[in-house]
């Protein structure tokens, strides 16, 4: 059985990766430099958990040298530098990652990015979940932009030394029965704030908003902000509205802290101790660990998340037609988004894969967390991977969901009303669509 922390098993984890290593090559002459060796960039946000398989890579290819630029988990910050590269057609790294929520307005333009059907990639469908490999494909099915990384999963992770504060359960099993519902987390959230522990229930409520809008909408009819045909529905679908309406009873109730996501005191609260709970998808785990620091080790630990499952994030890996080392970068996106790859990087910053073979592996399917009070990560996050159903996002969905986000934070932080952020969020996502 794999346990935790992740860094004690990386070694372990890429081991398994040798055979890939030897047959993935280096460039030909005409692609390297003058000394026989090439510079692959990796452009990626947040946490991949690639550190460990970048190195197996270069000491497997002496003639390759990887280099990755990342923004943090800033995506808001990533997404306008890649649109930018890609229309200048220079910049871009050899590989990019990018996210579900960009992956159409991408797909646009997939003359941008190298056919990876051309390059043998249709033999690795049986690689990936059903619809992620669906997602990286365009339209009409004749190109493929995109290897998938990984999924969200769902789950609630909480603060076991709090809740023990506040005179709740504190075992998983136990805090999970306390939250079938919403309805039934706020009351939980409001027995919290009555104990007066010094911390707020929740750290931010986009983040609650954002998972209870992909929950509802993949549980319904599968879409949010835009429809299949790409047709604005933020005020008409009741998966979007419902979610605020529950996201504003949190608020009401004053559960949420109050942190901007990402924001340094988001991160600040995450070492102070300020909260007890976030809505947590599987790559959300590296997140709280980086943040909060090892003295919190054992202090966390991941329940079911209320209303059950849903899926938030999730990436593909693309090489830009404009990379200079295309069949190495090629060779590369194979590599790390192998089932082998997707294990490792999995143990390294928890992403979890989108290949139902890494799902099935004992490294996933057995992995429990040191950090999280030894929880069965791969039973909470990969059971549900399986079965998840996806919630498709339209061609300006990121620009769309900020606006959203944006009316959500407005109301937490006092500046209007429920009825007004509404509106807000309504008015400023068609504006953002319209772009």
């Amino acid at each position: 059985m794999a346990t935790f922390p992740r860094h004690r098993l990386a070694a372990v984890a890429l081991a398994t990766v040798g055979a890939l290593l030897a047959t993935s090559g280096c460039a030909s002459d005409d692609d390297a430099a003058g000394d026989g060796q090439i510079t692959l960039t990796v452009d990626v946000f947040g946490q991949f958990g690639y550190e460990q398989l970048y190195q197996e890579y270069m000491d497997a290819n002496p003639g390759v040298k990887i280099v990755e630029r990342g923004t943090g988990g800033n995506l808001d910050e990533y997404s306008p530098k890649l649109t930018q590269w890609l229309a200048a057609g220079k910049g871009a790294g050899d590989i990019v990652a990018i996210e579900e929520g960009l992956m159409v307005e991408y797909k646009a333009n997939p003359d941008n990015f190298v056919n990876l059907l051309d390059h043998g990639a249709a033999e690795l469908k049986g690689n990936f979940l059903e619809w992620k490999w669906n997602q990286g494909l365009t339209a009409d099915g004749q190109k493929l932009i995109g290897l998938g990384t990984d999924v969200g999963g769902m789950a609630m992770c909480y603060r076991t030394d709090l809740f023990a504060k506040a005179g709740l359960p504190t075992e998983r099993d136990e805090v999970s029965k306390l939250w079938p519902t919403w309805e039934e987390y706020i009351a939980v959230g409001e027995r919290f704030k009555a104990a007066d522990t010094g911390a707020s229930f929740l750290d931010a409520a986009t983040n609650t908003f954002n998972t209870i809008v992909l929950q509802t909408a993949g549980k319904a009819q599968g879409y949010h902000y835009y429809d299949t045909s790409n047709n604005l529905v933020v005020d008409s679908n009741p998966a979007v509205k419902q979610a605020w309406d529950t996201t504003m009873k949190i608020i009401g109730a004053g559960l949420s802290g109050k942190y901007g996501s990402w924001s340094e005191e988001w991160v600040s609260a995450f070492k102070q101790s300020k909260f007890a709970t976030i809505a947590c998808p599987a790559w959300m785990t590296g997140v709280i660990e980086g943040n909060a620091g090892a003295e919190a080790s054992g202090k966390w630990d991941i329940a079911r998340v209320p209303g059950d499952g849903g899926n938030w994030g999730g990436s593909h890996l693309a090489v830009p037609a404009q990379s200079k080392h295309k069949e190495e970068a090629i060779k590369l996106a194979k590599f790390l988004t192998s089932p082998q790859g997707q294990i490792g990087a999995f143990k390294v910053k928890g992403p979890l894969p989108s290949s139902p073979q890494a799902l099935s592996d004992p490294a996933i399917a057995e992995a429990t967390n040191a950090y999280f009070s030894g929880a069965p990560i791969g039973t909470i996050f990969g059971e549900g991977a399986k079965t998840l159903q996806p919630v498709y996002m339209g061609p300006k969905n990121q620009a769309v969901r900020t606006e959203v986000e944006n009316a959500v934070r407005t109301v937490e932080l006092g500046q209007r009303t429920p009825e007004q952020g509404w509106q807000d969020a309504v008015n400023n996502a068609k504006k953002a669509a319209a772009k």
